[in-house]
C-alpha cells in the first residue's frame, strides 16, 4: 500500500497538483506529501515543508476555522477554496478536497491542493468589468433592462428599478404584465417577440406609459437583440428614456404658437363673422373625416387647426371684395385666391409637428391638376389638404354666400359624386356621403 501510495504521489508530481497526508494526532505535521505542493507553495524542499503546521498555512482564520468545522463535521470537504500563505509571504488561491480518517495510530487528513490562482483572477476580472458595466448601467437616467427569450426580465439598472418601486431583486424573473396594464404589456411583448424573431431592433418608438402610481409618461424606447457565442439570440435588450418633461414642453410651446394664431383668427372673425362660421365648420367635418380614417391625436390636431386657420389669409384682402353681393371681375378673383399664398407666408416658419401651413397651401388644389394656386395634381397632394378641400367644398355650398344664398345638401352632394377621383379624393368623399346618411341627410356639423 505504502509503495502505492508513492507512486502516486510520483505520478501526481507531474500534474501539479498537491497530494498530502497530514498527522493531526499524535503528531501535528505532514507525514507525506508529493513534490508538486511545496513548489505551489514556493518552499525549496519536502523537508522544509513538512515543518509547517497545516493550520499555519491558512492566510484567513475564518477559512481555517470553517474548513476544519466542515471537515470534523463530515469527515469529509470537496473544493474548498482558500488563500494559503506562499514561503515568501505572497498567497495562493487553492482549492482543497480531504477526508479525515481516525486509525488506531492516531487522526489524519489525507487530500488534494490545486493551485485556483488563474481562475480566481478571471473570476476577479469578470465581476470588475460586471462591476464596471453595472455601475455604467445605474449611472445612466434611463430605464435599462434585460430580458430573456420568455420575455422575463434578468437584470435592470437602478433607474428602471426606482420606476416601479421595487428592488432590482425583486423585479427579476417578472414580465411587463407585472408593472403595465394588459393591452401596454401586449405591446411590449409583441416588440420584445418581433425583436427576438427577427434579429431587427426598434430604434427610437415614442410611446405614452401608465406608470404604477397611476400617471401617465411619454417615452422613446429602442430594443436590441442579444446573441450568444454562436449568434443565437439569447434576449433582447431595452433602454426607455423619459421625454414627458420635454413633451410638455413642446406641447406648452405649441399651444402657444396655436393661441396666437387664433387670436389672429379672432381677429378675423371681428372683421368678417362670415369667414370665421365657415372655418368653424369646416373644421367640424375635417375632424370628424379624420377620426373615421383612425388618425392619431395628434394628427387629428394638425388637421383640426389647418381647418380653423385655412382662411386666415382673407385677413389681408378688402372687405368691400370678400363681402361684396355679385359676381366678381378677374382682379377680384385673383385677390380672393391669394389668400392661400398669404396665410402659407404667415405661418410656413413656424414649427409644428404636422405639415399645417402646406396643408393649408394646398387646400385648393385638385387632383386632376386644376386647382390653384401651384395645379398640383393627385400624387403631390396631401392626404391632410384633401379632406380639407372636400371639408371646404362641402360647407360652403350648404351655407349661404355673400354672393348667393345657400345650395343646400343635394347640390353639395351631386358636386362631390360628379367631382369624386377628378377633383375630390374618393376615400373622403364616401366618409362624408357616409356621415351624411347616418345624420339623416342633414347637416351634420350644423349645430358647431
Amino acid at each position: 500500500m505504502k509503495d502505492t501510495f508513492y507512486l502516486n504521489l510520483t505520478t501526481a508530481d507531474h500534474l501539479g497538483i498537491g497530494l498530502f497526508k497530514y498527522s493531526l494526532f499524535p503528531k501535528d505535521r505532514f507525514i507525506i506529501t508529493n513534490s508538486s505542493l511545496p513548489k505551489m507553495l514556493e518552499y525549496t524542499s519536502k523537508s522544509d515543508f513538512k515543518k509547517i503546521k497545516f493550520s499555519e498555512l491558512f492566510h484567513d482564520f475564518d477559512a481555517h476555522d470553517k474548513f476544519f468545522s466542515l471537515l470534523r463535521k463530515n469527515n469529509e470537504i470537496k473544493l474548498f477554496e482558500a488563500r494559503l500563505n506562499k514561503s515568501g509571504g505572497s498567497l495562493v488561491w487553492v482549492s482543497i478536497s480531504a477526508c479525515l480518517i481516525n486509525g488506531d495510530d492516531g487522526e489524519y487528513i489525507e487530500g488534494i491542493i490545486e493551485d485556483i490562482s488563474s481562475r480566481k483572477e478571471m473570476e476577479r476580472n469578470l465581476w470588475l468589468e460586471q462591476d464596471l458595466l453595472q455601475g455604467a448601467v445605474d449611472s445612466i437616467p434611463d430605464a435599462i433592462y434585460f430580458k430573456d427569450v420568455n420575455n422575463r426580465i434578468v437584470k435592470v439598472n437602478k433607474f428602471y428599478a426606482h420606476g416601479v418601486g421595487l428592488k432590482p431583486e425583486e423585479i427579476v424573473g417578472k414580465t411587463d404584465f407585472d408593472f403595465f396594464p394588459a393591452d401596454q404589456a401586449r405591446g411590449m411583448a409583441q416588440d420584445d417577440d418581433n425583436v427576438i424573431k427577427t434579429g431587427m431592433p426598434i430604434i427610437g418608438k415614442i410611446e405614452r406609459t401608465l406608470l404604477p402610481d397611476g400617471t401617465w409618461n411619454q417615452v422613446i424606447t429602442t430594443k436590441i437583440p442579444i446573441y450568444d457565442r454562436d449568434g443565437k439570440v439569447t434576449g433582447t435588450m431595452g433602454v426607455t428614456r423619459d421625454m414627458t418633461a420635454y413633451a410638455n414642453m413642446e406641447r406648452e410651446r405649441l399651444t402657444m404658437f396655436i393661441n396666437t394664431l387664433k387670436v389672429l383668427g379672432k381677429a378675423l372673425e371681428m372683421r368678417d363673422p362670415y369667414t370665421f362660421g365657415h372655418t368653424r365648420r369646416v373644421a367640424s367635418i375635417a375632424e370628424m373625416v379624420a377620426k373615421r380614417l383612425g388618425w392619431d391625436e395628434n394628427r387629428i390636431l394638425g388637421m383640426k387647426l389647418a381647418a380653423e386657420l385655412h382662411d386666415l389669409g382673407k385677413i389681408g384682402i378688402p372687405l368691400d371684395i370678400l363681402n361684396k353681393p355679385g359676381k366678381l371681375n378677374d382682379l377680384e378673383y385673383g385677390l380672393i385666391q391669394e389668400h392661400v399664398a398669404n396665410c402659407h407666408s404667415l405661418i410656413k416658419d413656424i414649427e409644428f409637428p404636422f405639415p399645417l401651413a402646406e396643408t393649408i397651401y394646398q387646400h385648393h388644389e385638385r387632383l386632376d391638376g386644376s386647382g390653384y394656386p401651384r395645379h398640383l395634381s393627385d400624387g403631390k397632394i396631401l392626404p391632410e389638404a384633401r379632406i380639407l378641400a372636400v371639408s371646404d367644398v362641402l360647407e360652403a355650398m350648404t351655407n349661404h354666400r355673400p354672393y348667393r344664398a345657400a345650395l343646400g345638401v343635394e347640390a353639395a352632394v351631386t358636386e362631390l359624386r360628379q367631382g369624386t377621383g377628378r377633383l375630390y379624393d374618393e376615400s373622403v368623399v364616401l366618409i362624408v356621403l357616409d356621415l351624411l346618411r347616418e345624420n339623416n341627410h342633414q347637416p351634420f356639423w350644423a349645430t358647431v
